[in-house]
């Protein structure tokens, strides 16, 4: 393996892609908590698709740092927005069926996003990789699909502030609930210390490779296993799997 590389067009287009896939995030679940009766999204500047609402500093320093990371691992778009907070009380399906419902909205729309762009991908294929210009084109439809994907499945982990952190919340009896809201001021920190210091710290002790480090190059692999069930362009095809390994491997000498 050579030396570490960063991509800093792939960067880009990562952050890029991570920054549209948290508005359309915010801007679903603001949307359906509209649908249910809520209308405190709304009112608090979330049903938009300006950027500066959605966002969340340090959700978006975590995408950044690990699309930029110079690591020899993946580049990922991994992060998140600002919660949306609907008032729970005002929401017709109820304060739990609610939560989970404006919750699990922004997770499927990122998801059916990212499918949808795979699906356009089959169709722009043939016309995007036939010089190095449009190959980027094609390429950052990619990363977009990919980012999309990866944000819906990392917000299935019960952590604050992500959607799984108030599915599991709204599930859970009411007493459990009380003490497992205690964990919310802690999220943020629990995700940094796993995709930074854990990372480290295991490096240190020759261990940078454990499993368990490797939930998100998971989510990026099963992104793309998802872009190539529905594109017809598997990530392992002779066609695409040479796009990918050319513009994602190659910088860090796979």
């Amino acid at each position: 393996m050579g030396n570490p590389k960063i991509n800093v067009l792939l960067a880009l287009m990562i952050i890029a892609s991570f920054l549209v896939a948290t508005v359309l995030h915010g801007w679903a679940q603001s949307l359906t908590a509209s649908w249910l009766g809520d209308a405190t999204p709304q009112a608090e500047g979330r049903q938009t698709l300006s950027l500066r609402p959605h966002l969340d500093a340090l959700g978006t320093l975590m995408c950044v740092i690990l699309a930029f990371q110079p690591t020899p691992a993946i580049q990922l778009g991994l992060g998140w927005g600002k919660p949306v907070k609907p008032d729970p009380w005002k929401l017709r399906m109820g304060p739990d069926m609610g939560v989970l419902a404006v919750a699990a909205s922004g997770m499927i729309f990122n998801l059916l996003v990212g499918l949808l762009m795979a699906l356009i991908l089959h169709f722009v294929y043939p016309i995007l990789v036939v010089n190095a210009v449009t190959m980027y084109v094609f390429l950052f439809l990619l990363v977009f699909a990919s980012v999309n994907i990866c944000l819906a499945l990392l917000n299935l982990i019960p952590v604050y502030p992500l959607d799984g952190y108030h599915i599991l919340y709204s599930l859970l009896p009411s007493k459990q609930a009380v003490q497992f809201a205690k964990s919310a001021s802690y999220g943020p920190f629990i995700l940094l210390g796993y995709f930074f210091l854990l990372p480290f710290l295991f490096s240190v002790v020759g261990l940078q490779g454990f499993i368990l480090l490797r939930l998100g190059e998971g989510f990026y692999r099963l992104s793309l296993l998802l872009i190539g069930l529905v594109s017809g362009l598997s990530p392992y095809s002779p066609t695409l799997y040479s796009l990918h390994t050319l513009h994602l491997f190659a910088f860090i000498g796979f």
